[in-house]
């Protein structure tokens, strides 16, 4: 299986937009790692997690086909993480596609509402499926579990536990310390990978989202509880310039407790 991290910053990417703090000023100097969009992930070329904004720019510099993508799956609605409007590019009229393939948009009720709506006057070729937190179901490329995030109490965010091609991954975040109901679910599985957040760095904790000692206790308990195989592989990702701390310094906190540093473009085979 393979994963391909195509954006691993929070909401203001790095340089941020406007900012002239000292990480965005020297991301700008030093560039490739420390240069971040905002996060999405797609697995095998066919499934993606997340729409964010800079999807456009992230087939370009990757020379990624979208028209290749079957399922999309969305965690929450808020706009780091989904930009409806680009889905009207696959409508039909915008762009030449293949228009016997659907594709497939699974989320809770706020991002499908919003997907829904914006193409409700528009001919498409997509499908709507309406996720409920712990009910699994099977898509055209993966058999996916959506699990309950801790991350805006005005909707339901999601996190997913992903089986695909005898292979799991866990995409945990956006969230703070996970919901009981979410820690019990996971106990007894067998993760092939793991994919964290650390958005916040080294500030206290701010429920919402983990900084490092969150992260890091995070991979302690999946350890601890068996769910990680000894070949497993924990990656941490969604990073903000506001934690202000450069590819280097992460590399420096999460290499040595055996946790990769995801970078923008970056590429796992699993």
């Amino acid at each position: 299986m393979k994963v391909h991290f195509h954006g691993t910053a929070a909401f203001e990417g790095i340089p941020s937009l406007f900012c002239h703090c000292e990480t965005c000023k020297q991301a700008k100097v030093l560039g490739g790692k420390n240069i971040r969009t905002r996060t999405s992930v797609l697995i095998d070329e066919v499934l993606k997690i997340d729409f964010p904004a800079d999807t456009l720019h992230h087939s370009i510099r990757d020379s990624v086909d979208m028209d290749k993508v079957r399922d999309l799956l969305f965690t929450h609605s808020h706009s780091d993480h989904l930009y409806p409007e680009d889905l009207l590019i696959r409508a039909l009229g915008y762009a030449q596609f293949n228009e016997e393939e659907e594709l497939h948009l699974y989320g809770h009720d706020l991002p499908i509402k919003h997907c829904s709506q914006l193409l409700a006057t528009e001919r498409h070729r997509f499908q709507f499926h309406n996720l409920k937190p712990f009910e699994t179901v099977q898509t055209q490329t993966a058999t996916i579990t959506p699990l309950l995030a801790n991350h805006d109490s005005k909707e339901t965010c999601l996190l997913y536990y992903i089986e695909k091609d005898e292979k799991a991954i866990f995409y945990g975040h956006d969230s703070g310390w996970f919901p009981k109901q979410t820690w019990d679910w996971l106990k007894g599985k067998k993760l092939d990978l793991a994919i964290l957040e650390c958005t916040t760095g080294n500030a206290p904790n701010c429920e919402v989202h983990m900084n490092v000692e969150d992260t890091l206790k995070t991979r302690e308990w999946l350890i601890e509880n068996f769910v990680m195989k000894a070949e497993g592989r924990i990656v941490v990702t969604h990073f903000s310039h506001n934690a202000h701390l450069l590819h280097e310094d992460l590399v420096h906190i999460f290499e040595p407790n055996g946790i990769t540093v995801a970078f923008d473009g970056m590429q796992l085979d699993i």
